[in-house]
């Protein structure tokens, strides 16, 4: 599939996971339809997918390798035929999910919630245990960091909801995912909420463990690959190495460290002698950057930032730790990213 064009009919939840996987595959992927979810929209403002709207060309349909209906749209579908492109369906297209209780329901009459941690983005990632859970689940809640292409193991009547949240853009409030799982839970459901990395590193994992044992819901974790830990790896980066450092620490970046609500000792850590990982960190890199020097970090020190990891479009950006932050602007990375500052940071095993 690499570099064919691939039309998608459809931009629900039951498209993520077809759109996904043939990104994986190196297709180039244009949906067609009149509103996308929160996750498709996202990989579209990135200009991962392409979105029409409106109309599509006869053109369009004809310069597409295949064509994939996710959903019903009678016109286009004919459309498609007189064109002369044959229409591959998959589930959704004609029929809505059964969102009643799997089989087994009854021996859980409460229902199950089970937090599966996705890795970070290729479904090679997930563990057996989450791929186990993802293959039984009658309900999965899921959002843009998921591995979307591990939707395709679902069951053909799964019901897939996503609360994606977009940076800058549309967001599921997460009391109101924590009550999505709670409900779902108690109409009898095996409920897996799909989330990128691990959900218990930056992933609010927690706050969802505690909603759903606050309301008496049975419910399980199985950890994920932290893209804290992965991602560096699959870039060639090793956080830790005998001849050069004895340790890591991870931090989260989204809040500055002039913020009020900053509780991060930058200062500790500009002197740490680990290496350092800086999470959620894009916008406030440079602040970051500078505030590490200012507190006596060397400023030559390697750094790398590291977009999209393990994803197709995985992008790597590296320079001393001065620059680091405007290499990273001028290579247009955008969420996620991880940045790795350290000596470490400075080998290329990829």
């Amino acid at each position: 599939m690499a570099g064919c064009p691939v039309l998608v009919i459809g931009g629900g939840a039951d498209a993520m996971g077809v759109v996904a996987g043939l990104r994986q595959e190196g297709a180039v992927v244009t949906v067609a339809a009149t509103e996308l979810v929160a996750s498709l929209e996202d990989l579209a403002d990135r200009e991962l997918i392409s979105w029409h709207r409106g109309p599509v060309d006869d053109d369009v349909i004809a310069a597409a390798a295949l064509v994939v209906a996710t959903a019903q749209d009678p016109d286009l579908l004919l459309q498609c035929r007189r064109v002369g492109r044959p229409v591959r369906t998959v589930t959704g297209a004609d029929t809505a999910p059964d969102s009643g209780p799997s089989p087994d329901a009854e021996a859980r009459p409460g229902g199950e919630v089970v937090l599966v941690g996705g890795g970070p983005g290729h479904p090679d990632l997930l563990t057996v245990g989450g791929l186990a859970a993802l293959r039984r689940a009658d309900v999965i809640v899921t959002d843009r960091l998921a591995p979307l292409a591990a939707l395709t193991e679902a069951r053909p009547d799964a019901e897939v909801i996503d609360v994606g949240k977009v940076p800058g853009g549309r967001a599921t409030r997460q009391e109101t995912i924590n009550q999505l799982l709670i409900d779902q839970a108690r109409s009898g459901r095996l409920v897996v909420r799909l989330k990128g990395g691990d959900g218990f590193v930056f992933g609010r994992g927690g706050e969802e463990w505690q909603a759903c044992a606050a309301a008496g819901v049975a419910v399980r974790v199985l950890p994920g690959v932290s893209a804290s830990t992965g991602v560096p790896g699959l870039a060639g980066v090793p956080l830790t190495h005998r001849d050069l450092v004895q340790g890591f620490t991870v931090v989260s970046g989204h809040l500055p460290p002039d913020h009020p609500g900053s509780t991060v000792d930058w200062a500790a850590l500009a002197r740490s002698g680990t290496t350092l990982v800086i999470m959620m960190g894009v916008a406030t890199l440079p602040l970051i950057t500078a505030e590490l020097i200012t507190r006596g970090m060397p400023a030559e020190l390697p750094a790398v930032t590291i977009a999209d990891g393990g994803l197709p479009g995985m992008r790597t950006v590296r320079g001393e730790l001065a620059k680091i932050a405007e290499l990273a602007v001028d290579a247009g990375i955008r969420p996620p990213a991880v940045t790795v500052i350290g000596a470490v940071a400075g080998l290329d095993f990829s």
